[in-house]
Formats: C-alpha cells, sequence, structure tokens
C-alpha cells in the first residue's frame, strides 16, 4: 500500500500526532484525486505520495509533508482552501496555496501535471533568447509574489518538480526535452541557492538525461566502464589519509566525493577537455568535528603532499551564497596524479547535503526558523528586487544561474525608506547616507534586527538600524581601506573634512604612529621618513604626518611610495659589475651587464618586489636573489660575487613569511583565513603553536608586492585578540 511505503521513510522525530496527521492528508488526497491518471497510466496519488516521500526522505517537518501530499488539490480538483484550512490548519493551507500559485502561472501551467500538452512555453515551439529572458524574468518576479515570506513553498514545489522528473519518461519526447530545459534553467539553480545539494544535483543530472541524451550516456557509460577501477583507487588513497590523520590523533570521516554526470559534461565543455582529464574525478570529502581541525587537517595535507598553484579555497572563511561551506584544496598524489580534497566539519556536512533543511528541527514549531533560514530567505527576497533590475536584459538568464550581482544594492530604514548605496557598502556608508551627523555618530547597527559588525556588506533588501552615541565622531580606523569599514567616496570624503577639523597635534601623533607602524611591520630599516616627507613635497616632518594622520595622504600610498624609494636606493648605488648594453626584459630580475642569467629567489630571506635586493653568482644555478639586508649576504665570505640586480615588470607573486601573535580564542583561525580570502594572496604554507594560550600562527603568503602585504598585515593585526602581524625578520 502506498501510505504504507511512505510511512516507513519517516524520521524517527516525528510524534504519533505528526503521523496521524499524514495519514489523514493521504486519505483526503486519495479521495480528492479519485479516478485521475498520470501520462504513465498509474493513479494521479502516486504523484502526491513520491512528492511527500521526497520532502520526508530529506527530513522536513511534517507539515510540508502533509502540504506535499496536498499540493495539487487546490488546482486539480474541487478542494476549496477553507477545508484545508479547516482540516490540515494554517501552515498547511498556505503552502498548498502557494505551490498553487507556481503552478498556475502561465509559464508553467499544466507543466507539472505530465499532460500531453505540458510545455513551458506554450505559445512558442522554439523560443528565442530574448523571449526566454522575457518569460524568465516575469517567472521569477511572479513566483516569488506567490511565495510571500516562505521559502518552504518553493521546496515543496522542487520536490514536485523532481518526482516529475524521475517519471518523466512516460511524455513524448518534445515535452521531455522542454521540461527538462525548464528544471535546468529555473529549478537547478533554484536549488542551488538554497543549498540543497541533493535536490541540485539530481535535478541536474535528470534534466541532462532528457536535453542531450547522447552526451548523457557517453559520460555514464565512462563511469561504469571505468567505475571498478577508480574505485580501487580512491580505496587506496582512503586508507592513506586514515592512517595520515590517525597519526595525528584527528578523529575524522573519510570517504569518496561523488561527482555527477552533469557537472562532470559541465567541466569537460567549459575547460574544453576529454572524460579522462577531469581532475577532480578523483576526489575525497574529509569530515572533522571542528573547524580548528579542518585547518590543521589542510596544513597535513600540504605538508604531506604537493598543493597544486591555484586550487585552494577557502569558503569556511568566505562562504558561498547559499551558505556552502567547505575548504577545496588539490594537491598530486603519490602515484604523480592529481587529487581534490575537501575539508568540512559535520555541520558543514548537512548544510552542503541539505541546505534548509539542515536548520529545521522537529521540535522547533511554525514560527520557529533558525537564523541560516532567514538568511536564506533574505536572499530569495532579494531576487525579486534582482529580477526587477533585468526586465530589459537579455542575460538575465545567465546571470540567474552564476548568481551575478549589480553596482547599487537598496537597502531600507527602519520606518521603510529606501537608501540606495553602492555594492559593497557598509553600515558606516548607510549612516552618512542617511545624514552626515548620523554617520559621525555611528557606534554599531542591526541588519534585519541583529547586531552585524560594521564591516558588513549590506545586500538589496536589508532592514539596517544605526546605533549612535550622543556625541563624538568617526574613528580613524575608518579611513583604513584594509578593514573594510568605508566603502563609498562620499563616506570617506565626509570623514576626512572631520578630521581636518580636529586638532593639529592629535592628526601629526597619528600619522607619525601610522607610519613607525608601517616600518615596523614591513621591516623598513633602510629609509628616513624625511626622504618619505620629500617624496610628498613636504619639507617639514610633521606636516607630513598631519597630512597622513588626517587621511589627506592615505597610508596605502605611503606604503607605495616606500615599495618605490627602496628600489630607487638600488640604482643609485655604485655598480660593481660594468653595465653592458642589452635589450628591454620582461624577466622577473634584471642583472646589470649579465642579461639572460638564470635567477632564483633566496629562500632563507624570500625577496619580493619593494625590497632591496643584491645577486649572489652561485656556482652552477645562476644567480641567487637575497635582500640586501639578509645576513647570510652580509656574512658572505666571497663577496667579489655580489652583483648589482632591480626589479624587473613580469607580474608575479613572491612568497613571504609571515607571523601572526595573538591570545588564543575559538575561531582566530578562521577569522585569519578569511582574511586572506579576501585578498590576492595565496596560502602556501601554515603552521600553528601554542603556549601560555599565547598563539603563534607561521604562515608563507604568495603576494604581488609590498603594498598588497602591508594590507594584509593591517587586516591580520585588526582581528580581535591578535597582539601583532609582522613579516618575519630574515635569518
Amino acid at each position: 500500500m502506498l501510505l504504507d511505503q511512505l510511512l516507513a521513510k519517516a524520521p524517527t522525530t516525528y510524534t504519533p500526532a505528526d503521523i496521524a496527521s499524514i495519514t489523514e492528508a493521504y486519505y483526503f488526497a486519495e479521495k480528492a484525486h479519485a479516478g485521475q491518471t498520470r501520462a504513465n497510466g498509474q493513479p494521479y496519488l502516486t504523484h502526491c505520495v513520491g512528492t511527500a516521500t521526497i520532502l520526508m526522505e530529506m527530513e522536513f517537518p511534517p507539515n510540508m509533508v502533509v502540504a506535499g501530499l496536498l499540493h495539487d488539490v487546490l488546482i486539480d480538483t474541487d478542494t476549496k482552501a477553507d477545508v484545508l484550512y479547516d482540516k490540515f490548519g494554517e501552515s498547511v493551507c498556505r503552502f498548498v496555496e502557494g505551490v498553487t500559485k507556481i503552478t498556475a502561472l502561465p509559464q508553467l501551467a499544466r507543466a507539472d501535471q505530465h499532460n500531453d500538452d505540458s510545455l513551458l512555453f506554450e505559445a512558442q515551439p522554439t523560443v528565442s533568447k530574448s523571449k526566454f529572458t522575457e518569460n524568465l524574468s516575469e517567472f521569477l518576479r511572479k513566483m516569488l509574489l506567490a511565495i510571500g515570506d516562505d521559502i518552504r513553498v518553493i521546496i515543496i514545489k522542487l520536490a514536485d518538480r523532481l518526482h516529475n522528473m524521475r517519471t518523466l519518461n512516460a511524455l513524448p519526447p518534445a515535452h521531455q526535452k522542454k521540461i527538462a530545459q525548464d528544471t535546468l534553467d529555473v529549478y537547478a539553480p533554484l536549488a542551488n541557492r538554497l543549498g540543497i545539494w541533493q535536490m541540485k544535483w539530481e535535478l541536474e543530472d535528470l534534466g541532462f538525461r532528457y536535453t542531450d541524451p547522447e552526451k548523457y550516456r557517453e559520460i555514464a557509460e565512462h563511469i561504469t566502464a571505468k567505475g571498478d577501477a577508480r574505485q580501487a583507487e580512491i580505496d587506496e588513497i582512503i586508507n592513506s589519509f586514515e592512517c595520515l590523520l590517525s597519526k595525528a590523533d584527528i578523529k575524522s570521516k573519510i570517504s569518496g566525493r561523488p561527482k555527477h554526470i552533469y557537472s562532470i559534461y559541465m567541466k569537460m565543455r567549459n575547460k574544453d577537455k576529454s572524460f579522462d582529464a577531469i581532475r577532480d574525478l578523483r576526489a575525497i570529502r574529509i569530515i572533522v568535528d571542528n573547524i580548528e581541525t579542518c585547518y590543521r587537517v589542510l596544513g597535513l595535507v600540504h605538508m604531506n603532499y604537493q598543493p597544486i598553484p591555484g586550487e585552494f579555497d577557502d569558503y569556511i572563511a568566505a562562504k558561498k551564497d547559499n551558505n556552502y561551506q567547505s575548504l577545496h584544496t588539490a594537491v598530486i598524489y603519490k602515484d604523480g596524479k592529481p587529487l581534490e580534497i575537501q575539508i568540512r566539519t559535520w555541520e558543514m556536512h548537512k548544510n552542503a547535503e541539505f541546505g534548509v533543511a539542515a536548520h529545521w528541527r522537529y521540535k522547533e514549531k511554525d514560527a520557529q526558523v533558525s537564523s541560516n533560514y532567514e538568511a536564506k530567505l533574505n536572499a530569495m527576497r532579494n531576487l525579486l528586487a534582482w529580477s526587477q533590475e533585468f526586465e530589459e536584459n537579455h542575460e538575465l538568464d545567465e546571470q540567474f544561474r552564476t548568481d551575478s550581482f549589480h553596482d547599487r544594492i537598496y537597502a531600507l530604514t527602519p520606518l521603510g525608506d529606501v537608501i540606495e548605496l553602492s555594492a559593497g557598502s557598509t553600515p558606516i556608508d548607510f549612516a552618512y547616507q542617511v545624514h552626515t551627523d548620523v554617520g559621525h555618530r555611528c557606534r554599531g547597527a542591526k541588519v534585519n534586527n541583529k547586531l552585524v559588525p560594521l564591516n558588513y556588506t549590506l545586500k538589496t533588501g536589508d532592514q539596517v538600524e544605526i546605533l549612535t552615541a550622543n556625541r563624538g565622531g568617526p574613528s580613524r580606523d575608518w579611513l583604513n581601506p584594509s578593514l573594510g569599514l568605508v566603502n563609498s567616496t562620499r563616506s570617506r570624503s565626509k570623514i576626512r573634512q572631520w578630521f581636518k577639523q580636529q586638532d593639529r597635534d592629535q592628526n601629526l601623533a597619528h600619522g607619525k604612529l601610522l607610519i613607525d607602524k608601517e616600518f615596523k611591520r614591513l621591516g623598513v630599516d633602510d629609509i628616513d621618513v624625511s626622504e618619505l616627507a620629500t617624496q610628498f613635497n613636504f619639507k617639514n616632518i610633521d606636516d607630513f604626518y598631519v597630512a597622513v594622520g588626517c587621511d589627506d595622504i592615505p597610508i596605502t600610498r605611503v606604503v607605495g611610495r616606500i615599495g618605490e624609494l627602496r628600489q630607487a636606493k638600488l640604482g643609485e648605488q655604485e655598480l660593481l659589475v660594468e653595465q653592458a648594453k642589452h635589450d628591454e626584459t620582461d624577466d622577473v630580475v634584471q642583472i646589470m651587464g649579465l642579461s639572460g642569467m638564470l635567477t632564483q629567489m633566496a629562500r632563507c630571506c624570500n625577496p619580493m618586489p619593494g625590497d632591496s635586493i643584491i645577486g649572489y653568482i652561485t656556482r652552477g644555478r645562476g644567480a641567487t636573489i637575497h635582500r640586501s639586508n639578509c645576513p647570510n649576504v652580509l656574512r658572505v665570505k666571497d663577496p667579489e660575487r655580489l652583483i648589482n640586480v632591480e626589479w624587473g615588470t613580469v607580474q608575479k607573486t613572491y612568497p613571504v613569511p609571515i607571523q601572526v601573535n595573538a591570545y588564543d580564542r575559538q575561531g582566530l583561525i578562521s577569522d585569519i583565513s578569511g582574511v586572506l580570502s579576501g585578498e590576492t594572496a595565496r596560502l602556501i604554507n601554515f603552521s600553528m603553536t601554542s603556549r601560555h594560550h599565547i598563539v603563534k600562527v607561521n604562515m608563507v603568503l604568495e603576494v604581488p608586492d609590498i603594498t598588497a602585504l602591508s594590507r594584509i598585515l593591517a587586516r591580520l593585526e585588526n582581528l580581535p585578540n591578535v597582539i601583532e602581524a609582522i613579516r618575519v625578520s630574515p635569518g
């Protein structure tokens, strides 16, 4: 019996009252749909049960399962909404009405009923790109208006569509393709936005199966043919990593990461590669108990296997828009082949698998939802305004799939007034847009009734409440671009004006503090402040300090000029080797008088553009490039082998060791990673020690220049509990 099959899937958290409600809904749907059949000849009730089963298997609350059983009774039977309300309550009635509104949209009329005329766009057998864009834009707006404030309506609709896709073979091929394309264009991206990975991958694979059956079959056969060999490889890899983590006393669960047919196809198409060339067909997932252990595992992996450049992504610190979190890396395994690795906690794993479902608990009643659910709800509300902006844009379909955003956002005051801001704006920008005085006195902010940090990035639809002091002014830290507290030019201008009106002595002291801090942070010992002042046309050092203190001269410009001065100093020195004529070169390092010589960066001091450098001619390995103040250079026994060199013009990144000293606290490593993820730096080595509650984090970063390094160190030093962040001195 269908009911027995459904109830067999019920989670243990369902109460007897929940089971009774589901049973009542089953018999109600059976009676309402009596005599109705689907295109495959089965009773229509099988579709209702199929939809409810999907929701139950993903452990959604019982009222959603009830709505899944009843989702078509308002559109396909004579049942009235007030009857549903009386029998099953307000929430079930609201869910069913929402699904009915979506299903009844002109673009989707009968498309999910498996009738012979089920076309996404009935009037046009072949839909042009512009027409598709127009229809999709209209559909998105109407769908979001239909669901009101409840994403659960969309989830029930996704379950409805997923069951229809599982049974799509009953329809004629032309209709199969239309519905499948609709699934790839609209429903799979919606599942992705909600972070419901299980629905996303199955909708994509089923959609691909019917839109391109030949390519689907080809990839499926490849997977089947190589399945045993690949499984043996993965089993050996898992065993190796289990031994590695066990020796480090790290408790973990390691498994092969399944790769789905549509994602393989997209990688083959986007990278123009064959099936065998797709790197992450060999992939494992490591699940651990907490975030700190995630980074410990990452350090172990990178210590034991060679990381592949450009393949590390930290989605823990910088989560995706759908709340997905994991560390992604790729290494060269001991067989010489690439291996992709995901590292996450159990909570992150539930998030990735079930999205919104991971945040519902059955002890929660209708009105209670988690903060993660609220965040996703706000994201879907934002989509309404987002789709309206694209009404005339023929690229909406692609933008929808890739989650691109635009250069303006629209936030709300507590009274509902709309404030237009540039994308990336913060609560401080919002405050200055409301009124200059509100900006000056801003001390905190609530977004959607929750306290947020002042560097929080606002989104369209956010309601912002600025918390102000009775008096006082802005903080000088607001002008530090590394901290991300202020984004708009207008806000920065207002802040600068305020500081210009303050006491000269305050600005002088602050400017001196900023410059001294940068000199110490970057290890600068070969430049005098008077030289810097001259570079900015100041004869008086105090005037220069004042200009820096009130941000007339941003500290970022000062750091850039430090780099230029250090390079210029090398050029002014007497050449130890007579300079010969040579053509312009794009080499990273240019050697005076010895064009074309092989060069390598010294590992003892890790020089980078902006550093004063010198070369040392080795025996058989060309010239090794050192920082000019490297202890190894100062102690060299044969100084005649030292040669003058200078930086070339090639844009490159350089490894730089840095150290962060901090008082230990929960989440410190995650916050450090968050800073790095927002920069151009790449983490290539990581280690951590702790003693007497003081944590010492040693990292090697690849950065493009000294300006980027300064910005990163400043942001790290601003983190809570961080004592200092410095470049490690050579030697």
